[in-house]
């Protein structure tokens, strides 16, 4: 009698991810200047598209208030100064009102953004020069922003760039970390990497792409776990890989509006689909 054999239960197929693994990008090691201009202009293209509503994250009403609080934003959070500023602006309103302020009550009302004891000399000092030097108002020039105590070439560009209109590259820690990852340059130094991504994009789109450099870095490409599987940009970033590649894993990571928490700040434009920010809470 022959002995029955049973078929083999074939082997069941794997499961595939609900969202496939993006390709790491083919981007040669000696990438030419014309192919360097040309990605780094579709990545451009590609936030643009993400980031239709990219803007200032510092609440503001007029230049005076941007440029305070741009200099408040030194070693914080935008949040934060947006949670402080309201205060500071309800008690002084003009450069006028806080040159003549008690530093000790700024000081307090600053507390909050940290180095308050620093800040408040900043602010008070640019709100004197502003008062006798300039009637009251800020200037237009970058050359007159950048004498203003706490005033550097990052915050002068700020404030000229989203007061004035003037087209401005702002090389913050975020902006520096993503051009090094996607290769635009090498360079460390802020005013050399201004200058080195400066010259791969016309001068209309510097101010936008700032804004869009900075909300990716703030959003997705983290500095110490980007999501590059979530990353709409990843075909195009020669750093891809550095940081969670799996889609679902990586979507965890997100950061704002993009992983459905409110922004920084209290009062966002209109067109922001994310949740404004919270106040500071009492106490």
């Amino acid at each position: 009698m022959r002995k029955s054999t049973s078929a083999p239960t074939p082997a069941s197929p794997a499961k595939k991810s609900a969202t496939p693994a993006i390709k790491p990008p083919a981007i040669p090691p000696q990438e030419s200047r014309t192919a360097l201009v040309r990605r780094a202009r579709r990545i451009n293209r590609e936030l643009a598209e993400v980031y239709s509503y990219a803007h200032p994250e510092l609440d503001f009403e007029n230049p005076f208030e941007l440029l305070v609080a741009t200099v408040l934003s030194a070693q914080t959070t935008d949040l934060r100064v947006n949670q402080t500023t309201p205060r500071l602006f309800a008690k002084y309103p003009t450069p006028e009102d806080l040159a003549a302020a008690v530093p000790e009550e700024v000081e307090e009302l600053i507390r909050p953004t940290g180095f308050f004891r620093a800040k408040t000399k900043s602010i008070m000092g640019l709100a004197k020069v502003l008062r006798d030097d300039f009637g009251g108002e800020v200037p237009g020039r970058l050359d007159d922003l950048v004498k203003l105590p706490g005033v550097g070439r990052k915050t002068a560009f700020v404030v000229l760039g989203n007061a004035f209109g003037v087209p401005g590259i702002t090389v913050d820690t975020h902006f520096g970390r993503l051009v090094r990852r996607w290769k635009w340059t090498e360079e460390t130094d802020p005013e050399k990497v201004e200058t080195a991504v400066a010259s791969l994009f016309p001068k209309s789109e510097w101010t936008m792409l700032s804004h869009r450099v900075i909300f990716h870095g703030r959003r997705i490409c983290h500095s110490r776990k980007p999501a590059c599987g979530a990353c709409p940009i990843a075909p195009l970033c020669p750093s891809y890989g550095e940081g969670e590649t799996d889609p679902e894993k990586a979507k965890k990571l997100l950061k704002y509006e993009m992983g459905g928490f409110p922004g920084q700040r209290l009062k966002p434009p209109a067109d922001y689909p994310g949740k404004p920010a919270p106040p500071l809470a009492e106490g």
